[in-house]
């Protein structure tokens, strides 16, 4: 009888997450691996397929607009990185017993509820030339107004401006849920050792908020990878495809008026996934060597 009580105890969580398992491998692991397939494949996503191994790969080397979606996806990975920390500031700002702190976590929280297409039409009206607030504040200050989503120069960082507002709001969930969990033991043993201020935070708090930071960089990184919805709604890629990403660029190839390109957007696809693939696993790999170095 003990025999069958250790096996339903063992078998137990894993009749639990069976079913999410099911949902993970058929709705993402498995289209991963089709996408992979269709890359070597020129389709229309109707017809016949034809085989042409690496010659969408190939036809990437020398696409100039790849090239401006790529590093236009490295410009959102880097700057989209200020989320993490900007979220833990508004998290210890957030974690404190004063009167009224539940308002303020509502109005930090609101961005973070609110669908991207109104964050994107929200910043777009922000932006305006004619009537954002922005340009009315600049020319109250005597510059000129800027047109940032009509400017090349400008208009990806005005995006990625966009999009840290709702990101940075879920870093911060991330990091209240962490320091609800932070021992107040060795906060208090901290205290009696004359640690305060930035020494409390980098050796007392950081050290305990490391999955919440974990998961802040994994969902940041996603998040600045699969920047889709807020370049299409501000921009529709534009001015002359400067503001593409490889997100959008790869909905481009596969499903607009370009001729229903999947095998080469599929190709797009899988370069997207092999970036993210390798920004999370050096991330893994240097979380890896730290622990192993203490």
């Amino acid at each position: 009888m003990s025999y069958w009580k250790k096996n339903q105890q063992r078998l137990a969580p894993w009749l639990f997450l069976a079913p999410g398992i099911l949902m993970f491998t058929v709705y993402v692991i498995i289209p991963i691996f089709q996408s992979m397939n269709i890359s070597f494949y020129a389709w229309d996503g109707l017809g016949q397929r034809e085989w042409v191994g690496m010659d969408n790969y190939v036809e990437l080397m020398d696409d100039e607009a790849f090239y401006t979606s790529l590093k236009n996806n490295v410009i959102w990975l880097v700057l989209y990185m200020l989320a993490i920390p900007a979220g833990l500031f508004v998290a210890l700002f957030l974690n404190q017993t004063v009167r009224g702190i539940r308002i303020y976590k509502s109005l930090f929280f609101f961005p973070f509820v609110i669908s991207q297409v109104v964050v994107g039409l929200v910043f777009s009206w922000f932006y305006d030339p004619n009537f954002g607030l922005m340009n009315i504040a600049l020319v109250a200050m005597g510059f000129e107004a800027i047109p940032v989503l009509a400017d090349e120069d400008w208009v990806t960082y005005g995006i990625i401006a966009a999009g840290l507002w709702p990101q940075t709001c879920y870093c911060m969930i991330l990091y209240l849920t962490g320091l609800n969990a932070v021992d107040p033991e060795q906060i208090e043993a901290a205290r009696l050792d004359n640690a305060k201020g930035l020494k409390m935070l980098w050796y007392v708090v950081l050290p305990q908020l490391k999955p919440a930071t974990f998961i802040a960089i994994v969902v940041t990184v996603i998040g600045a990878l699969r920047s889709f919805d807020l370049v299409s709604i501000m921009t529709d890629g534009g001015p002359w495809g400067s503001s593409r990403v490889l997100a959008f660029y790869m909905y481009e190839q596969a499903f607009s008026e370009y001729g229903f390109r999947m095998g080469y957007g599929a190709a797009i696809a899988v370069v997207l996934f092999l970036i993210m693939m390798i920004y999370i696993s050096a991330f893994l790999f240097k979380m890896y060597r730290d622990e192993k170095g203490r």
